[in-house]
């Protein structure tokens, strides 16, 4: 009998422990679970986190500031820090919270420099640069993988500080990366409870780590995206202002045939033309080059042709207008812009031209040769510098006249160096001479039906649908 019962308690020992086991592997799989939750929360709040900086367009580092008081929120640090890699491809410390522990001792010339301990660490850090693979951060920013140290005593790579504030217990690192480009390194130190951190911290900074990295790439692209729309907006305003210069209509002179074509690479060109009356058979004609882009040229532009409109019908001599011209813009042109310019009168009653040209392209002319009676293509050639490059007594000591006979049948063209630099496909440019012959094929026609067989000579030259740079054309034709 007595065997029977031993036998019946030794089972329910063993159906007990059985059960106990089973009731104590059930708490610690309830308690992972449980603990995987809280973390997949603290992973949300903090994604929620980082979106809310982005969204509120943080400089970069007020949002490694918010990014590191969240990591301590998150997982119950002391401190942290974000060490991020510059392009010399040093680690500086940009963004801290509470004493976390500068990478190497601190000197003694710059202990006690400040009266907040907090401020004076926080300095340090982000005064100090080390290169990549050195100490543990270093490591892990040469790695791409995260170190967790739960004995900071015994790793050699550990800083020993002599303020004990200072001292290290234990510490995570992990790599801020996107699309497999380190950004920089996050960093927490000593949990508050006072124990090592475990796995499940390290995994939890590891996501925060990521997220970062998620939250800084889409702070820089919607940057780039908001800096490309002020950049559309400017082009926009730009353009605006500069289809406002040009010309609506060709003044009606007796004896001239006018036709202009201005063809922009981009929403905003550099060129200018311009056509306006001096007489009852006068006008003066403008084709310009404004350095650089944006409202700025297209605003230099705006003034460059208003001042030439009143200047213009001062002075005969075109050489007067453009030394006028430079030595009214030349206080009001930022430093390294300037403006190439031919200006021309055409005079029906006289039949004739006088040009001046400031460091333009050379005007070509169509006329009959009187000996041969045949139609010849000429550059007219004059000395002058660019508007604004140079100081009045040199611009006026270059610049000159050229006065040429404008007969019935005879054509002028200005034009910018994009017609003249087209290049074709085996990078050879159009050229003058090319300029020159489609001028000369073309002379019998009317000033527009010219423009179109210059602009075709161009496009058949070139093979190229989209224009590498801007053309613009101006043609006067004496009937």
């Amino acid at each position: 009998m007595m065997p029977f019962i031993l036998g019946g308690l030794l089972g329910a020992l063993c159906v007990y422990a059985f059960y106990w086991r089973a009731r104590q592997e059930a708490a610690r799989l309830d308690e992972e679970k449980q603990s995987l939750i809280e973390e997949r929360q603290i992973v949300l709040d903090y994604m929620h986190t980082m979106v809310d900086a982005v969204g509120e367009r943080l400089p970069r580092e007020e949002l490694f500031q918010r990014i590191v008081h969240a990591a301590i929120l998150s997982t119950g640090a002391l401190s942290a820090c974000i060490f991020e890699k510059g392009a010399d491809n040093l680690l500086r410390g940009v963004a801290v919270e509470g004493l976390f522990p500068p990478h190497r001792p601190i000197p003694e010339a710059l202990k006690m420099k400040l009266g907040s301990r907090a401020k004076f660490i926080e300095q340090v850090l982000k005064s100090e640069s080390f290169p990549v693979g050195e100490g543990v951060v270093g490591r892990v920013a040469a790695t791409g993988r995260g170190e967790l140290i739960t004995n900071a005593a015994a790793d050699p790579r550990i800083v020993k500080h002599e303020d004990d504030a200072l001292t290290v217990r234990s510490v995570i690192a992990a790599p801020i990366t996107v699309r497999q480009r380190l950004i920089g390194v996050l960093c927490v130190c000593n949990a508050s409870d006072g124990r090592p951190f475990t796995g499940t911290d390290y995994s939890l900074v590891e996501a925060l780590a990521e997220q970062a990295g998620l939250a800084v790439h889409n702070a820089d692209f919607l940057a780039l995206l908001v800096d490309k729309q002020r950049l559309d907006l400017d082009l926009a305003l730009a353009s605006d202002v500069q289809q406002m210069l040009l010309p609506r209509t060709m003044p009606a002179v007796p004896g001239l045939d006018i036709d202009a074509r201005y063809l922009a690479a981009q929403k905003v060109s550099g060129d200018l033309y311009d056509v306006f009356r001096l007489g009852f058979d006068r006008i003066g004609v403008a084709v310009a080059d404004v350095s650089g882009k944006g409202v700025s040229a297209s605003l230099l532009m705006a003034i460059c042709r208003t001042t030439l409109r009143q200047i213009g019908p001062l002075h005969s001599s075109p050489a007067r207008v453009l030394a006028e011209l430079n030595r009214t813009l030349a206080g009001d042109m930022r430093e390294g812009m300037y403006i190439t310019m031919t200006y021309a009168v055409v005079d029906a009653g006289k039949n004739q031209i006088t040009a001046a040209r400031a460091g333009h392209e050379l005007s070509l002319l169509s006329r009959r040769d009187a000996s041969t009676g045949a139609f010849l293509s000429e550059f007219i050639g004059s000395e002058g510098l660019p508007v604004g490059l140079v100081e009045a007594e040199f611009f006026d000591a270059a610049i000159e006249d050229k006065t040429l006979a404008f007969p019935i049948g005879s054509t002028l063209v200005l034009y910018t160096d994009g017609l003249t630099e087209a290049p074709n496909v085996d990078s050879k440019e159009f050229g003058g001479a090319r300029l020159a012959d489609a001028l000369r094929a073309a002379h019998a026609g009317s000033a527009r039906e010219i423009n179109d067989s210059i602009l075709a000579a161009v496009g058949n030259f070139s093979g190229l649908t989209d224009l590498r740079d801007d053309y613009t054309l101006l043609t006067v034709k004496r009937v």
